[in-house]
């Protein structure tokens, strides 16, 4: 069994917010699967199959999960993750906001420290492991005047752009389920939104 797990903040205040792309990606990859997400402890969760119509699929079990404990407590529900369901901890994907890549571009991670993310770092600090692949979402820096607390949790700007970037992550994260994790870094870590758009 693979998991994806989006990071995030619960409740509405914060459901669009720059902090809260982790959630965002794996709702877009709900909808994809057609799987319902319901609470389970300290998360969100989906479970459910690849379909074999994704090419290169093999059918096997997944697990989508938003942890509802905020994003400084992330590592709380991924133990949980762990101990209640047949994972291990190399075969999670964690999808989080990333300031140092601009908005538009996404990074697949094999492994290694948090980068200053508190959600990751509470997932290292918890599991005592940092050798899980991660999926960076680009959400860029803030204008001058603007602290990083203020601006992980303030809206994006535009919302036409804000589709492309999770539909595109949406589906890096299915490459990653489908084809592994080489395969879906040599495709989209050197790719910018921005950049495809713009070749069309």
């Amino acid at each position: 069994m693979k998991c994806l797990i989006g990071l995030g903040n619960p409740g509405k205040r914060y459901a669009l917010t720059r902090h809260n792309i982790g959630y965002m990606v794996v709702d877009c990859i709900g909808r994809k699967l057609g799987l319902e997400f319901t609470d389970r402890g300290f998360s969100s969760i989906a479970l459910g199959s690849l379909p074999c119509g994704i090419e290169d699929a093999e059918p096997s079990r997944i697990l989508l999960a938003k942890p509802a404990t905020y994003m400084n407590r992330s590592g709380v529900a991924v133990v949980e993750i762990l101990e209640d369901f047949p994972i291990l901890i190399q075969d999670i994907l964690v999808i989080h906001d990333d300031m140092d890549l601009p908005f538009g571009r996404i990074r697949f991670k094999r492994k290694g420290g948090s980068g200053g993310h508190k959600g990751v770092q509470s997932i290292i600090d918890l599991t005592g492991q940092c050798d899980f692949p991660r999926l960076k979402v680009g959400i860029g820096r803030p204008e001058t005047g603007m602290g990083p607390a203020e601006y992980v949790l303030s809206l994006f700007d535009d919302d036409d752009w804000l589709s492309e970037v999770v539909e595109t992550a949406a589906c890096a994260a299915l490459t990653f389920l489908t084809s592994g994790l080489g395969q879906a870094m040599n495709r989209y870590n050197s790719e910018s939104i921005f950049e495809e758009t713009e070749g069309k």
